[in-house]
């Protein structure tokens, strides 16, 4: 094997590692999200603490700000565990 097809499968296996560690991050801040928006969904915001007023309403916002598939792929997340 020629140092240059080395380096080349070395490169390929590095960003094979790199994606996976990526997807198993991204399946976590899904959870996040999706647990975030059920969350959001279901609370009743003039029962809250006004003391978590503002985290409540930069949640809800964030929430809101989502793409709709990110969002889709979130609840599904919450919903398959």
């Amino acid at each position: 094997m020629s140092a240059a097809n080395q380096h080349q499968n070395t490169g390929t296996f590095m960003l094979s590692k790199e994606l996976e560690i990526l997807m198993a991050e991204r399946t976590k801040l899904l959870k996040v999200a999706g647990a975030a928006a059920q969350f959001v969904a279901l609370m009743e915001s003039r029962k809250l603490p006004e003391s978590v007023a503002t985290e409540a309403d930069i949640l809800a916002q964030s929430v809101n700000d989502l793409p709709e598939d990110t969002l889709r792929d979130a609840l599904g997340v919450i919903t398959r565990t």
